[in-house]
């Protein structure tokens, strides 16, 4: 059974234009797929801890998970790398915050990138684990900084997605979202258009 994991990272909740676009990204994907499993997580409702020393200590050790905050960070980054082992697809619905992506995202990448589960070292660098799946990434911007150096979000998720192994990427944009009513509109419109041509 293939499964589709999506991740919200709005923190608006279900009235994030991230999260709005996502799921209907997730929608269109899931339509022609009978039979397929669907994952998600809202980080607006539950979201990921950022990550402490010790916690951190114990993704590289588990024995070294002593205390009851780290042995449940531990086993929390345990089930998030299992979501995304067992998936053949993600979809990511993120928001642009201060030019960068929100810390709850964040969060969420670093409980699933992890040495040894999620990407190796190697002679020649880090080898990613989680080659051969699909990712779908929705970024919902205030202003239009697509294609200017302003635009840190995409580089950043393409790294970190390629570090475990994930370089197939398809990239959705919502530009111009703060921008007037008339060009979130037009923002939300191409997203849409875009989304209408995917299916799995």
């Amino acid at each position: 059974m293939k499964t589709l994991l999506q991740i919200n990272a709005g923190i608006q909740g279900e009235h994030s234009q991230s999260s709005i676009l996502a799921d209907k990204l997730a929608e269109a994907l899931l339509s022609n797929a009978h039979g397929c499993r669907h994952i998600k997580r809202d980080l607006s409702v539950n979201p990921i801890p950022h990550l402490d020393h010790g916690t951190f200590q114990a993704f590289a050790d588990p024995a070294a998970a002593k205390t009851p905050r780290h042995k449940a960070g531990l086993a929390l980054s345990d089930t998030l790398i299992a979501e995304l082992k067992q998936s053949d697809t993600l979809v990511l619905g993120s928001p642009m915050y201060n030019l960068m992506i929100p810390s709850t995202l964040k969060s969420w990448i670093d409980y699933i990138t992890r040495a040894g589960y999620t990407f190796q070292f190697s002679e020649s660098g880090p080898v990613g684990l989680l080659q051969g799946k699909k990712a779908f990434v929705i970024i919902a911007q205030g202003g239009k900084f697509l294609g200017t150096s302003a635009d840190l979000e995409t580089p950043y998720i393409q790294m970190t997605l390629g570090l475990i192994g994930i370089t197939d990427i398809e990239f959705i944009y919502a530009e111009g979202m703060a921008m007037g009513p008339e060009s979130a509109d037009t923002g939300r419109q191409e997203a849409f258009n875009k989304i209408s041509a995917f299916s799995l």
